[in-house]
């Protein structure tokens, strides 16, 4: 069969009527009337309706169209003709007309599927068909069907569109794609690396690239002035539900610039990629001081959809008698509040106390949360008669508070946990209150952001260590300086998601050594990880600055999806693994062996390999407990013993049924009583083992969102 005069399916209109036309695609749905069978025939382009009819079809071709099944792929012939007045279906763009067909060729057969991947509805007025509710994991076991709905191939469909948006646009501004390598050399960008082992150089690896951070410097320094890449990153990060660790982004730099610059090229791309969705973004887009951001909204990728700003609330309780907030101000702790503005019949006393100063707020790291109600007569808490007369004056006038309002507090001596604890509440209440409104877009630059960020070790960079400082008279060696510095970084953020960000970056040798001295790194680790970097920089490097979008979070924003996994066509689960290939998965020890990972040569065991090996270590790295060397040989023993006794159960019970008893299940561990802690938890004891501990709790690898 010839194809080239194949027409998409849902290309026919009325002006189609009478003509003779070629379809092919998978069959979406069918009913059969006996004489008649009806099929929703689908391709890319959409679905038309077509009928067999012993009217118009020979007997055979109507025994073969008896035996159409969904997702049969099938080629057809037939006539356009318009449907008769009433018969309509306004689901569909070709609902209109009809194929009344003459031939059917039957190309590929289907099993029974493991979900529905109909979306329309056959009968006109019974509306779209709601597909039913499948686990995404079956979803992604069987991704090549689920990509044939409608719905998945329109997202992939329109993210094909706003890259091609991108790629037009950068080239209208002089920006030529230059791709750049995807092995490369392991440098700190802020996450994991993932590694790839060198068989023709043993013990050595190459990394994936978090991002093409120091060969797009490396464009710029090489006279190129203005480069972009739809580029493909990897991240071995902590695992998040909107999270991939493979990744595609858009990274462009530019010389000879300022923030200026990415602040108009950006708005103005951003601006034609919501287009395609048929999204007006207003412009200029905003700009926030990444310190307001956090003082007045507890993020640095604040959602401004709604108001709930933060009201500085500490120097109203200077001098409170209130015992909690006394000792907090003791402590150089602060105190912060938002007024949620007539809210307090759905804030019932009972909420704000059990729901969120017992449960909710705690689960975000505070002590606890304080609660006003504004009623008719004054303020209405549990702790009210606490303060003065004066102080709750000044709260009224402070919060612009009126009756209806509810206004809630958070206090503590770390400034840091007050902002963070009362941001996440702000995000909670206006979620369960409906104070974000729908269809609304709100862009924002969040810019100024620290240079340097403490932590338990000294400092480290903000976002990475190319990033320029506000300024370069700065001392490497003095800490309380490296962190007042500000860096000329910048993020975009959309409704309170992150959807790029950049820096101008740095282009002096000299500087950039004390930014690596500010970090600690040696001249032996500066040369191994960034000698050739440097080295760039000696050769007349051009002031310059970049960006890189995530590419599958803007596609998501855009288009409004649930997750980015449904805007990317084969994407790993929220586990970072692949229902679908069963990636990642082991490989044979002769593979291994020949990369050099077997303890041959130089090179390390491979991580994992030893446990395989070892039932003592498998043990101790599944149940996340560590095991001394005094314990070894008895737990060593205990293994065999069961294994020796499952032997011998196996040899035993051949074909037999598995044994059971009828006895009930008893715990046998725990002697009688109520639950109660252990004496060694209390004492710290138990935590000897513990590869890793948090708060009172063993850390372990993370399961459950």
């Amino acid at each position: 069969m010839t194809y080239k005069d194949r027409l998409p399916c849902g290309s026919l209109r009325i002006p189609d009527t009478g003509r003779a036309v070629l379809l092919a695609g998978w069959v979406d749905a069918l009913r059969d009337h006996g004489e008649l069978v009806f099929i929703h025939l689908r391709d890319r382009s959409g679905i038309v309706q077509v009928i067999f009819s012993p009217e118009f079809a020979d007997q055979t071709i109507m025994k073969s169209a008896s035996t159409l099944r969904n997702e049969f792929c099938v080629a057809i012939r037939g006539r356009v003709q318009q449907r008769a007045a009433g018969t309509e279906n306004p689901n569909l763009d070709t609902g209109s007309i009809e194929v009344m067909a003459t031939d059917l060729t039957i190309l590929s057969k289907s099993e029974a599927l493991p979900f529905i991947i109909s979306e329309k509805a056959m009968v006109a007025g019974a509306g779209d068909r709601v597909a039913d509710a499948v686990s995404e994991d079956l979803r992604l076991q069987y991704r090549y069907l689920d990509l044939r709905r409608p719905t998945m191939q329109g997202h992939l469909l329109k993210r094909h569109r706003i890259i091609k948006v991108v790629r037009d646009f950068l080239d209208e501004q002089g920006f030529i794609e230059i791709e750049t390598p995807m092995l490369t050399k392991s440098t700190p960008e802020g996450a994991r690396d993932y590694l790839v082992p060198s068989r023709v150089h043993p013990g050595n690896f190459y990394a994936l690239p978090q991002s093409p951070q120091l060969f797009k410097q490396l464009l710029m320094v090489s006279g190129y002035e203005r480069y972009f890449q739809i580029v493909r990153c990897f991240r071995d990060e902590d695992l998040r539900p909107n999270r991939q660790p493979e990744f595609t982004q858009l990274d462009l730099e530019a010389s000879f610039i300022d923030e200026g610059f990415i602040y108009d090229l950006m708005e103005a791309l951003i601006v034609r990629m919501f287009a395609v969705a048929v999204v007006d973004l207003p412009r200029p887009f905003p700009r926030m001081a990444y310190d307001e951001a956090i003082d007045t909204m507890g993020s640095d990728r604040p959602d401004t959809r709604f108001g709930l700003r933060f009201v500085e609330a500490t120097d109203i309780f200077r001098n409170t008698s209130y015992g909690i907030f006394k000792q907090i101000l003791q402590r150089g702790g602060c105190i912060k509040g938002v007024n949620i503005k007539g809210q307090s019949e759905k804030l019932s006393k009972n909420v704000l106390q059990n729901e969120y100063a017992r449960e909710i707020v705690p689960g975000f790291g505070a002590k606890g949360m304080t609660w006003m109600r504004v009623m008719e007569g004054g303020l209405e808490s549990n702790i009210v008669q606490f303060f003065s007369e004066e102080e709750q004056q000044a709260i009224l006038a402070r919060f612009g508070a009126e009756t209806g309002d509810v206004i809630v507090m958070i206090a503590d001596a770390s400034y840091d946990l007050v902002t963070s604890v009362l941001g996440q509440l702000r995000l909670h209440m206006a979620d369960r209150l409906g104070l974000i409104p729908a269809n609304v877009y709100s862009p924002l630059w969040v810019t100024d952001f620290p240079l340097f960020l403490a932590t338990d070790e000294g400092i480290t960079s903000s976002h990475h260590p190319f990033t320029a400082p506000d300024r370069t008279d700065f001392d490497p060696s003095d800490r309380d300086m490296l962190l007042s510095l500000r860096s000329r970084a910048y993020d975009v953020v959309v409704n309170g998601e992150e959807l790029g960000g950049g820096s101008i970056r740095i282009n002096d040798r000299d500087v950039q050594r004390k930014i690596f001295q500010a970090l600690g790194l040696t001249d032996q680790e500066v040369e191994e990880k960034f000698g050739f970097f440097l080295r760039a920089l000696d050769y007349g490097a051009p002031p310059h600055g970049g960006i890189a979008l995530g590419m599958d979070r803007v596609v998501s924003m855009i288009l409004g999806t649930s997750s980015i996994r449904e805007v990317i066509a084969f994407p790993k689960n929220r586990s970072a693994f692949c229902p679908l290939t069963q990636a990642p998965s082991p490989v044979g020890r002769e593979q291994l062996e020949e990369l050099g990972l077997l303890g041959s040569g130089d090179a390390k065991n491979a991580a994992g390999t030893d446990q395989q090996r070892d039932l003592v270590d498998a043990l101790a790295w599944v149940s996340r407990i560590g095991v001394g060397e005094q314990e070894r040989p008895m737990i060593a023993g205990a293994l065999k013993e069961a294994m020796r006794l499952a032997g011998r159960l196996s040899e035993r019970q051949g074909d037999e049924e598995p044994l059971f008893c009828v006895a009930g299940d008893v715990n046998r561990m725990r002697k009688p009583g109520g639950a109660r802690p252990s004496p060694y938890a209390e004492s710290g004891e138990i935590f000897k083992n513990a590869p890793a501990v948090k708060g009172n709790y063993f850390k372990v690898a993370a399961v459950l969102e």
